[in-house]
């Protein structure tokens, strides 16, 4: 059996409980006397931000797609000529 292991599990985290685990992180970096476990936090705090980078660009790049292109101005102004 490996010391460590990658799994790969897709949590459904909210906005709000990344901003409180990369809260937990960073209090847990600036508190721990052990060298090696601040740069283990620091690494999980980056993984964290990127997947955080890319699911922002997966659900920018998802809306866009949601647009045809079209754009349809509902505004009524014609009556006012």
């Amino acid at each position: 059996m490996k010391d460590q292991e990658e799994v790969r599990v897709t949590v459904n985290f909210t906005s709000h409980d990344v901003i409180i685990i990369e809260r937990a992180l960073r209090t847990a970096m600036k508190h721990d006397r052990e060298e090696h476990r601040s740069r283990d936090y620091h690494e999980v705090l980056l993984k964290m931000q990127e997947s955080a980078e890319q699911a922002l660009r997966v659900n920018a790049q998802l809306a866009s797609a949601d647009h045809d292109g079209i754009r349809y101005d509902y505004d009524d102004s014609s009556d006012l000529m």
